[in-house]
């Protein structure tokens, strides 16, 4: 009897492993989301700007017990849908106010959309698509970087991933059930309430679009529109009827509905919004960042953006679940990155297309999984897999040189003193990472060797696996790899943190502060918005008026804001007590004035006019 001689190894497919259910599935993704996202929420510091402005808004709602009208530093702060403020003022309820509770609904957040990305890719391609998606969501680059501070944006993806759902029920039913319409037009009250708008923009233009390219649009009238619309305003109406009601025109302020809607929603769309005091990001570096953000399968992304339908015949005819989801998700990040084309942009503003994009890779290394040996899908993984590892390489050699050519600084040093300053780019989220120098970068040795080591096996293994047909086990090292690199990122941003954060400098403001004493800022509140924040102390500001403050001081019962030099000086030689929050060593509003330097933390400092 002739005996057959082995495979060899990169000939042979690799079946899905046995124990490969879905509880096993869930195991890993949980297990992901715990190393990469919840161990992070206990440090560090929260951050000026948004972080620390979002989370007061939402102590102030539990200090004032008004869940309708929101203040920040005292202030109405009515810029933001609330749905965000909600969920982090119940999470101080029930767990008192700290960091933790305060990035807990956020995490949570990146679960829940990692959950209905799971769902949707088992929906149209199985099991192990529906793993590979979420696997791909959890790992990748962007979520994790926009979840450092609180933004809603992976919320509005959540959303619309969760919105997917219900369209495609409403596609396979005949007629939509009640559930379904009714399901998909409760999700989209719900992004209203967290985004804005554009909770309702994105699920209209997407799924319009989708029925349009597919001949369908007759579907609309079969969403029982006169009950989804009832269910839509049932939830999405109320906060806004009612944060209208108490805040109304009043002069010089006008009303709330101008405010939110023609101010923060259409004049910023145009550009036109007053105050102007946001950047936009350059619109091929916007498109290019999406990308970025999907690191390190972006590498896949290619074979995966092929394998969607292009042509009209193919939309016109009965498409079997895989190719309409590829349809689907195609056009849902579309649809938001063309939104963004035309209007103002910050790079975080594609972040609710990353389930999308998740989605269509996770489809494709499940197809790579399935193809036969020598197929265009293996072949593509294998020169993907090589220019990762490449890439890899390029990475640990880069990091090798950085640490042969930095040195850790003396214990006690200023991280501050080791940078350069780049204010033109702070308007961006990650501007002040432009300001590191090869002399800084001997704080981050630590986890500059982490990632360069990660990237180097990670890379290695995923190549040598591919080669080998080993598919999951490829998938599993490029998600470890990713792993242990955001959590040298973690690391690196608590180093960072004293940058970003001025919760040093309000604990000292803690200890010297007495009822009576005044705190000024140098610039806009936001800019050391964590000193509100930790103290509870309202603050002023040494600027004409303009960022999240304009609007709320307009109303008559705003507390003090604004300052001028000359108010400022008076004060000053006043017999009360005065501090003063500076980004400069030598700020010029005091050079005419005895100053006594109380603290300094991450270049900036605290000022007083007394020493005691």
């Amino acid at each position: 009897m002739r005996m057959l001689a082995p495979a060899s190894p990169e000939h042979t497919a690799v079946t899905p492993p046995v124990t490969s259910s879905r509880q096993v599935y869930w195991l890993v993704l949980g297990l992901l989301w715990l190393v990469i996202y919840f161990a992070g929420i206990f440090s560090p510091a929260l951050l000026d700007d948004a972080d620390t402005v979002h989370a007061e808004a939402a102590r102030e709602m539990v200090l004032r017990h008004d869940w309708v009208t929101l203040y920040a530093n005292g202030v109405r702060y009515l810029e933001k849908a609330p749905l965000p403020y909600w969920s982090v003022a119940a999470s101080y309820t029930l767990f008192g106010v700290s960091e933790w509770s305060t990035r807990l609904p956020l995490m949570l957040s990146v679960l829940a959309a990692a959950l209905a990305t799971y769902l949707l890719g088992c929906r149209c391609y199985g099991e192990r698509g529906g793993f590979y998606a979420a696997l791909v969501f959890l790992t990748s680059l962007g979520p994790y970087l926009f979840t450092r501070f609180l933004i809603p944006d992976i919320l509005v993806g959540c959303w619309l991933a969760i919105g997917t759902l219900f369209f495609l029920r409403t596609l396979d039913e005949d007629p939509p059930s009640r559930f379904a319409c009714w399901g998909l037009a409760a999700v989209a009250a719900l992004n209203v309430l967290t985004k804005g708008l554009i909770g309702l923009a994105f699920p209209v233009g997407i799924f319009g679009v989708y029925l349009l390219l597919t001949g369908n649009l007759r579907h609309i009238l079969r969403l029982r529109l006169l009950s989804s619309s009832a269910v839509f305003l049932v939830i999405a109406a109320p906060w806004h009827v009612l944060a209208a009601l108490r805040n109304p025109a009043q002069a010089p302020a006008r009303g709330f509905l101008w405010f939110y809607f023609v101010n923060e929603h259409f004049l910023r769309y145009l550009n036109k919004r007053f105050p102007r005091d946001y950047d936009t990001v350059p619109l091929f570096l916007f498109w290019a960042l999406l990308i970025l953000w999907l690191l390190p399968w972006n590498a896949f992304l290619p074979q995966a953006l092929r394998a969607v339908p292009w042509r009209l015949r193919e939309w016109r005819s009965s498409m079997d679940p895989r190719r309409r989801g590829q349809l689907l998700f195609f056009l849902w990040a579309a649809v938001i990155l063309a939104f963004f084309s035309f209007s103002t942009r910050q790079e975080y503003y594609t972040v609710p297309a990353i389930p999308a994009l998740a989605l269509l890779t996770g489809a494709w290394l499940a197809q790579e999984e399935e193809s036969s040996p020598l197929s265009p899908p293996r072949r593509a993984g294998i020169i993907s897999s090589a220019l990762l590892c490449f890439i890899g390489v390029i990475a640990f050699a880069a990091a090798v040189f950085l640490l042969a050519n930095s040195q850790a600084p003396p214990p006690g040093t200023d991280l501050a003193d080791l940078l350069r300053r780049n204010p033109e780019d702070y308007a961006l989220s990650f501007g002040h990472f432009f300001d590191l120098t090869p002399r800084a970068l001997g704080a981050f040795r630590g986890p500059l060797l982490a990632a360069g080591l990660a990237l180097l096996l990670g890379t290695g293994l995923n190549w040598l696996l591919r080669r080998r047909q080993a598919f999951f086990a490829a998938n599993l090292a490029l998600a470890l790899m990713m792993a242990v690199l955001l959590s040298a990122v973690h690391s690196a941003f608590v180093t960072f943190n004293p940058i970003l954060s001025s919760k040093t400098l309000a604990l000292v403001l803690q200890r010297e502060y007495r009822p009576g004493d005044t705190v000024v800022v140098l610039g806009k509140y936001e800019l050391a918005s964590t000193l509100n924040f930790y103290t509870g102390i309202h603050l002023r500001s040494l600027r004409e008026p303009t960022g999240n403050m304009w609007y709320g001081s307009l109303f008559p019962d705003a507390p003090r804001v604004w300052e001028t030099q000359a108010s400022l000086e008076k004060m000053w030689k006043g017999p009360d007590r005065i501090f003063v929050w500076s980004e400069q060593e030598h700020p010029t509003a005091l050079q005419a004035l005895t100053v006594f330097e109380i603290a300094r933390s991450g270049g900036k400092y605290l000022y007083s006019n007394r020493s005691h």
